[in-house]
């Protein structure tokens, strides 16, 4: 396994983390994403770990909190083998604060994750979005006070356009207050809006990237291709809430990727992934599975490496022209050179 630094900080994150919002299977999202049991999370978990996985990833909302405890469950006895990350911001009950990123909200949704994980830390504390109502400087305040406390190690932010990740960071230097140091954004080879800014600012910012959906929601795990949906989450009606794709699109894509799966003897998802990890700024790649067959699929992905003709082909394949001022900025490269080609 390749650990990466994740960010300006000293911590190493495998390139690879495991994604729990397969874990528990509740409410009418989770429902379609998964519903893993405690005994099959333990399996999972060890696994993972058999083959350097020791980051797992979840959210409070993952399942009303039953991600959270079940990863719990199967990581008792070893937390100090693992490194943990969890979100709050989004509505965790029915009363005017039990949502956003004020301080009320933030302690109060740590305290019920460190409960439900059974730990008394957690290694990585996202922002799970912008909350455009509460003060940066009272949001980063209580997230400091979490890491001056030992409860919270590192913190990052998620989903955040680029000027919220900004203005965060800026208030952060201004007032002496913890940093964040990822971003766990959604990028994939039909999602590369990444790429015009966000990839830059973090680049330029020490900000390392963990990415979610690497699979393009479910798309590009080699069971759709031209005219068929396959039997995944997409087929049973799983795209709700998830980042739109034309098909046409979709389907060149999944064209290329399977052109490279056939020339390297790996399959569609191992090539879609083995390509976001070769990108600029990734410190980390968040998998979910169902099941151990999925898990190991995916465990594939890394320890070879595209060819730059490979990558080029699926460069072509997946190249979006970018929305302004982005397409603007690409006439004056000798002064703004890009992290990738767009």
């Amino acid at each position: 396994m390749e650990y990466r630094q994740l960010g300006r900080s000293g911590l190493k994150v495998p390139v690879l983390s495991f994604g729990t919002g397969t874990f528990g299977g509740k409410g009418n999202m989770f429902s379609k994403w998964g519903n893993v049991d405690v005994a099959e999370a333990t399996r999972l978990v060890d696994l993972c770990l058999a083959h350097g996985v020791n980051f797992f990833d979840t959210a409070d909302v993952y399942s009303g909190g039953a991600s959270e405890e079940i990863l719990g469950a199967a990581i008792k006895g070893r937390r100090d083998e693992v490194l943990v990350s969890t979100k709050a911001t989004f509505t965790m009950g029915s009363g005017p604060n039990d949502k956003g990123s004020s301080r009320y909200h933030i302690i109060k949704a740590a305290e019920a994750s460190l409960k439900r994980l059974g730990t008394d830390h957690i290694d990585v504390y996202f922002m799970h979005g912008y909350d455009a109502l509460t003060p940066p400087e009272e949001k980063l305040s209580a997230l400091d006070h979490l890491v001056q406390s030992g409860k919270v190690r590192y913190i990052g932010a998620s989903n955040y356009s680029g000027w919220h990740l900004m203005k965060d960071l800026a208030t952060s230097e201004k007032y002496g207050l913890a940093r964040f140091v990822a971003y766990q954004g959604y990028y994939s080879l039909i999602g590369r809006d990444y790429e015009w800014e966000l990839m830059p600012l973090g680049l330029d910012q020490g900000v390392g990237t963990m990415v979610w959906s690497p699979l393009g929601w479910g798309r590009l795990t080699g069971k759709i291709k031209r005219g068929h949906l396959g039997e995944g989450r997409i087929a049973q009606g799983g795209a709700g809430g998830g980042p739109q794709v034309e098909d046409e699109y979709l389907y060149g894509v999944i064209d290329a990727l399977e052109a490279v799966a056939e020339e390297t003897g790996k399959t569609v998802p191992q090539v879609a992934l083995n390509w976001l990890a070769g990108r600029p700024g990734v410190a980390n790649i968040v998998i979910g599975a169902r099941n151990e067959e999925q898990l190991t699929a995916n465990l594939g992905a890394i320890g070879w490496s595209l060819t730059s003709e490979q990558v080029a082909i699926l460069d072509a394949a997946s190249h979006r022209h970018p929305a302004y001022p982005y397409w603007h900025q690409m006439d004056f490269d000798e002064r703004n050179p890009k992290p990738v080609k767009w």
